[in-house]
This record gives structure tokens, sequence and C-alpha cells, in this order.
């Protein structure tokens, strides 16, 4: 069997980190007007957004059509190809193991998340799901992601 090629390098500066989370986290606002969990996402390649997307799981009534999965379809598309090596993914809320076992398969080289979810997210229940190349960074942008979910929650229960 012939070696795996090394996935290209997915590198960014911590100011790019923040500009692009700022994206996502208007996706997230968009979600939240829409009466959807508020997660955003934003994909990038070469330093350029090639999908952004937000929770649709009520208006389309489909518990996969997460943030996620929508911005690795909209990447595949526009990218023409399945595989999403070169690119970075962010995401305000870490993400459950669906989208992680998705963003594996789609091979995702990068994944930068705001803030973690204790209760869902694929650290918790599957660690170990992501692409072997894939890196991770969280934390950028973290108090205001937890901030925006919890307003929402907390509006849904009164």
């Amino acid at each position: 069997m012939p070696p795996t090629p090394a996935m290209p390098s997915v590198s960014s500066t911590a100011a790019d980190d923040a500009r692009y989370m700022r994206l996502a986290m208007q996706e997230a606002a968009a979600a939240a007007a829409a009466d959807e969990v508020p997660i955003g996402a934003v994909m990038v390649a070469g330093g350029q957004v090639v999908a952004r997307a937000h929770n649709l799981t009520e208006r389309l009534t489909d518990v996969t059509a997460h943030a996620e999965m929508q911005a690795i379809t909209a990447a595949a598309t526009a990218l023409g190809g399945k595989y999403l090596t070169g690119c970075t993914l962010y995401v305000t809320v870490e993400p459950c193991t669906m989208c992680a076992g998705a963003l594996a398969w789609a091979q995702v080289g990068r994944i930068v998340y705001a803030t973690p979810d204790a209760k869902r997210g694929y650290r918790r229940y599957a660690p170990a799901c992501l692409h072997p190349r894939t890196t991770v960074d969280h934390g950028i942008m973290a108090d205001e992601a937890a901030a925006l979910m919890q307003s929402f929650f907390r509006a849904r229960r009164q």
C-alpha cells in the first residue's frame, strides 16, 4: 500500500482566526434570529471563505442539518471535490459526533471551535473520531459563543 500523502498545510494567524470566527458568530446570530439553535460555521480555503452556514434543523425539519454539515456540503460544491484537506472549519460550538464523523470523512485539515459542548461534543463521546491529520484549536470568542447559546436556551425555557 502506498504511503498516505501529507495533508496540505493549513495555517493562519490569530488575527485570521478571530476574523473568521466573527463570521461564524454572524452565522450563529442568523440562526438565532430564525429560531434555530445558534451555531454558525465558516469554511476557509487558501485564505478565502468558501462556505458560510448555520443550523437549519427546524427550517428543513432535518436533524442532520447542523451548521457543520451545511458548511461541508457547500464547501465541497464550491471546491469541486469531497475532500477538504486544505480547509479550516470555524464553528461557534464544538462539533457533535455526527459532525465530527463527517469532518473526518471530508478530511478537513483544521477545525477551530469557539466553545466546548460538555453535553454533546465529540470529545465526550468519540474523542478519536477526527481524521488523524486534522488539527484542532479552540477558545477563540468562547465567552461570546457560550453567551449566545445560553441566552437562546434561557429564552426558550421561559
